[in-house]
């Protein structure tokens, strides 16, 4: 699932989550969307008003769109994407450190299964690495600190009590099964989609995760996963999401939105994942224009005027490649249908931030402790070893989330910072109160997102709206992680909706 964005307002932060899994029930977290920062390419910018003739304006340079761009390319089409940022990447940023290198803001982790993301990488000589995961674990509760092994008999399953643990486990397989029932590209359609739809997350858990400190772990996992609380989410979305977790030969499972080893936070990019779309980017040349955000799309002789600042690009089609909640800030004509526009207004995103402080060393490895940390308070509730592979330095990742961030929107970066290193000294000692330096991306203040790691449904939503999701409006298409019926809310969800929607559109031309 995941977010990330880039540096607009003070903060960045993005994150992608952590949850429960039926053997390590919350033993990672999730990673999905996010961007900002480093523009590196050979993109323009639109700094002088010019026009543009084209076969297809994509609105967006994140992942999706710049895969949608790529396909077209390809096959011998005319394209320009208007990216509103000064950057490429989207909710996938890589942010700058004080004392040299970097760190990501964003989407950072893939895993198994996610192809499209991994191929896309691989084709532009991306490589990956291995997720710090050697060492144990933490669960933070009721104010004492636990050390756990996360490869004995139950895995990363934190040490709750046994009944907790055999309630979370039978919740978790419940939630399986009942996915396993969901049509990801339909999810509407289920044959129990009404009962599922009209529920929230939280009502279904509370009557299923009857232990507290069961409730606790999937509490923690659905913040992770989500960067919402279950009472804002539709038990059928928390069900198609899980069944999304997989692709075309797999299934989907809770376990592998939230293991690192074997799930969605395994590996990382070298070079961090912005990497990816900077490359891209690159291959795409000037058809790129940055800081040309989209105002208006109207249909005109037949074709369709893009508007964007400093630009106006005529195109036959145009593909819209941002979260719902930013696309339905464009100003169409003709209107779009009620359904497509009531959709939108009905998808919020979730909140998510991601802190991160900068040490000399990882110190926590010399504890045996893998950076990753399970908590029942604070501000940061999910944390990650986010050190470069050569561990020339430490890095401590965590990630905000919901409520939590919710609660710091307006407070200052010192007071952020101030109220995370309280959680890090909880969780790993004194050392970790004088980083180096420390780096915030808050998803919620950036004007291009205004959250992450993807936008949700609600109760009542899919079934109502889902079907105009991916439904195009004459020339107008939809892509964006969001659409996307693998992994949606992650990079590789981007990745599969940019690849889908050139299809739809090479159909058409």
């Amino acid at each position: 699932m995941h977010v990330a964005r880039e540096r607009q307002h003070d903060s960045r932060a993005l994150s992608r989550p952590q949850a429960l899994s039926r053997r390590s029930l919350l033993g990672g977290a999730a990673a999905a969307a996010g961007a900002v920062t480093l523009t590196g390419t050979a993109a323009g910018t639109a700094s002088a008003a010019t026009t543009r003739d084209v076969d297809v304006a994509v609105v967006g340079g994140g992942l999706a769109g710049l895969t949608t761009a790529r396909d077209l390319v390809a096959a011998g089409k005319t394209v320009a994407v208007l990216e509103a940022r000064d950057r490429v990447g989207g909710r996938v940023v890589n942010l700058s450190l004080a004392g040299g290198g970097f760190t990501e803001g964003g989407g950072e982790f893939i895993g198994p299964t996610q192809d499209r993301i991994k191929a896309l990488a691989d084709s532009l000589g991306v490589a990956t690495f291995t997720t710090y995961n050697t060492g144990k674990n933490l669960l933070y509760k009721d104010g004492t600190r636990t050390p756990y092994a996360t490869d004995g008999i139950l895995g990363s399953v934190p040490p709750v009590d046994a009944a907790g643990l055999a309630n979370a486990a039978i919740v978790q397989a419940s939630l399986d099964d009942m996915a396993k029932q969901v049509p990801v590209d339909a999810p509407w359609t289920a044959a129990k989609a009404a009962e599922w739809d009209k529920q929230t997350f939280e009502s279904w858990l509370n009557a299923n995760a009857v232990i507290p400190s069961a409730k606790f772990l999937l509490d923690v996992a659905t913040t992770s996963i989500f960067s919402a609380q279950p009472r804002e989410l539709s038990l059928l979305f928390v069900l198609f999401y899980i069944a999304a977790a997989g692709n075309e030969s797999t299934a989907g499972t809770l376990e592998r939105l939230t293991d690192t080893a074997n799930g969605a936070q395994e590996s990382r990019f070298v070079g961090g994942s912005q990497q990816v779309p900077i490359k891209l980017a690159a291959t795409l040349g000037d058809r790129v224009v940055l800081s040309a955000p989209v105002r208006s799309i109207a249909q005109s002789g037949g074709k369709y005027v893009v508007t964007a600042d400093g630009v106006t690009v005529t195109a036959k089609k145009v593909v819209v490649a941002v979260p719902p909640p930013m696309a339905a800030r464009i100003t169409y004509d003709p209107l779009l249908p009620a359904s497509r526009d009531q959709l939108s207004q009905r998808l919020p995103m979730g909140s998510i931030g991601k802190a991160i402080a900068v040490y000399d060393t990882p110190f926590w490895r010399t504890d045996g402790l893998n950076g990753q940390v399970v908590s029942d308070s604070g501000v940061v509730r999910s944390t990650f070893d986010n050190s470069p592979p050569d561990a020339s330095y430490g890095a401590l990742m965590g990630f905000i989330e919901a409520d939590e961030m919710r609660a710091y929107d307006a407070s200052s970066v010192a007071e952020v910072k101030a109220a995370v290193l309280k959680d890090y000294a909880n969780y790993f000692g004194d050392k970790a109160k004088s980083p180096t330096s420390f780096v915030l991306q808050r998803w919620n203040n950036e004007g291009f997102s205004r959250g992450g790691p993807v936008a949700y449904a609600p109760p009542g939503v899919l079934t109502e709206y889902g079907a105009a999701l991916r439904a195009p409006v004459g020339g107008i298409h939809w892509a964006g992680t969001e659409t996307s019926t693998y992994w949606n809310g992650y990079m590789d969800g981007a990745v599969r909706s940019g690849e889908r929607v050139a299809k739809e559109v090479l159909a058409e031309l």
